[in-house]
Parts: structure tokens; C-alpha cells; sequence
């Protein structure tokens, strides 16, 4: 595997790891469809909650969460209703879209999450 898919993989994990201690349940990571990639599917009680993890080793030229094209939050959102549809349980639950970013060596990284970071409607 490629440097750069094997440190988001793991950033991946650790963004999951923080999140489930913060109260959110795992549901799936990395969902593809023919709309893009989902990196993680959680729960917060009743609500879907798709998050969204950018890494960077550095922060020089720009932070992660700053990193989001209003194309790729588009495919999010693509992704998320293909999601719902596929997932009959989540079809007519609320949806919340996270960020977490996360910065520096991945060993001793810090980690930014922002909750509701943006909606539907944003877009």
C-alpha cells in the first residue's frame, strides 16, 4: 500500500478511536459507491452522523479541515443519501456532517473535530 493510503487508513482510525470515546457508535468506514467514499458512518443516539477525516503531516500551507472543495463535500453528500438508501434503518433519520482533522506525526497528532460542520444546505 502506498505511504499516503496507509497514514490516512490510520488516520482514519485514530479519528474513530476519539470519536467513539467522545459517544459516537461505529457503523462503517470507508463506504464506496458510484458517488464517492464515506471514511466514517457513526451514530449519535438516533441521528447518522458522517464524518469526514482530513489528514496533513504539516499545517504550514493549510490547516486539514480547510482542505474541503465544496466538489468533495458534494460527493459527501451524494454518498451519504446512497447511504441512506441502501441502509433501511437510517432512510428518514436525521443527518449531522463532521470534520475531523488531524495534524502532525501520527504517533503525537492533534486532532480537531468539528461537529456539524456543515449541512445540506451549505452546499
Amino acid at each position: 500500500m502506498a505511504e499516503h493510503l496507509e497514514s490516512g487508513c490510520a488516520a482514519e482510525q485514530l479519528a474513530r478511536k476519539r470519536l467513539e470515546r467522545g459517544g459516537l457508535g461505529w457503523i462503517a468506514s470507508n463506504y464506496r459507491c458510484r458517488f464517492g467514499e464515506l471514511d466514517l458512518v457513526m451514530s449519535d443516539d438516533t441521528v447518522l452522523v458522517v464524518v469526514e477525516v482530513r489528514y496533513r503531516r504539516s499545517t504550514l500551507l493549510m490547516n486539514p479541515c480547510e482542505s474541503l472543495t465544496v466538489q468533495k463535500l458534494r460527493r459527501v453528500a451524494l454518498a451519504t443519501r446512497h447511504f441512506m438508501q441502501r441502509h433501511r434503518r437510517w432512510r428518514d433519520a436525521p443527518v449531522r456532517f463532521d470534520v475531523v482533522g488531524i495534524h502532525g506525526p501520527l504517533h503525537d497528532a492533534g486532532m480537531n473535530w468539528i461537529r456539524d460542520a456543515f449541512t445540506i444546505d451549505d452546499l
